[in-house]
């Protein structure tokens, strides 16, 4: 078996589940599945195909500002219009757009304080 990506989950902690569902929701213009089927209530990230889930949003302490992991998330729509949905969202903006040759993304921060990316091909 070839492995294609080292990632393969991410879990973002969120001190209010419907603010931080609202939250990514808004921003990623697509509904969070929330499941109660584990020891814990949970909210489905959709992947980009729409076929699968790519992580979820759980109850929990987010990490002190700028101590904590960044999760980059994949948008298919301009950045421009990805910030005015972070800051719309009560989010907060905390850098211009980075080019690399893989794309584009740029810095922000969600409801809970958590360190987000959202990133365009």
């Amino acid at each position: 078996m070839t492995i294609e990506n080292r990632i393969v989950w991410a879990e973002i902690p969120a001190a209010d589940m419907d603010r931080a569902m609202a939250f990514y929701s808004a921003v990623l213009g697509t509904a969070l599945t929330k499941e109660d089927a584990g020891p814990n209530p949970i909210a489905m990230l959709p992947d980009a195909r729409g076929k699968g889930t790519s992580g979820h949003v759980y109850p929990g302490t987010p990490a002190p500002s700028g101590t904590g992991p960044t999760v980059h998330l994949a948008v298919d729509f301009p950045l421009e219009e990805a910030m005015a949905r972070i800051r719309d969202a009560g989010g907060n903006v905390v850098s211009d757009v980075v080019t690399i040759p893989a794309g584009s993304f740029f810095y922000a921060t969600d409801t809970e304080g958590n360190s987000v990316g959202l990133f365009k091909v």
